[in-house]
């Protein structure tokens, strides 16, 4: 399907947006810096600390993907916010990643109530309710131990 080429200039596009788009815009952008912020935060801390307990590390490149930028029919301006939002969203998935490994290890038990995570990463987690008798850090090695030949490991 060949698209129309829908590049338009900055004034054209000011007259288009809603008002309220163009009153929120500095706020969201603002979060660039925060944003960023966690995102050289968290890559510093399993850079540093993943090693030392042997957890694999999570790829940054598998969750901060930048590819909307090949779509013709999108115009300069839209592109720009499809970056952004590439960015936001691929580094609180790659944090969401790097947090999940690091409670695998510490802590692998579900939680008694249901949260907003993925079931799916929570189903290799340990039943809240285990018997009185449980080998816990018997457990807590097997666990780390499948972990660790499990997830995919990063130069």
């Amino acid at each position: 399907m060949k698209h129309v080429n829908n590049q338009i200039g900055l004034i054209a596009l000011i007259k288009r947006s809603r008002p309220l788009n163009l009153i929120t815009g500095p706020i969201i952008y603002m979060m660039i810096l925060p944003i960023f912020l966690l995102d050289l935060f968290v890559s510093f801390y399993q850079w540093t600390c993943f090693p030392v307990y042997g957890i694999p590390k999570i790829s940054r490149k598998d969750h901060i993907i930048f590819d909307r930028q090949e779509l013709s029919y999108l115009d300069w301006i839209s592109k720009f916010h499809c970056t952004y939002c590439a960015y936001g969203v691929g580094v609180v998935a790659y944090v969401g990643q790097v947090i999940d490994a690091t409670e695998k290890y510490f802590c692998p038990i579900k939680h008694r109530l249901k949260n907003s995570l993925s079931q799916d990463s929570k189903s290799e987690y340990l039943e809240f309710d285990e018997p009185e008798d449980f080998d816990f850090e018997a457990y807590l090695e097997t666990s780390r131990q499948e972990q660790a030949h499990k997830l995919p490991k990063v130069c």
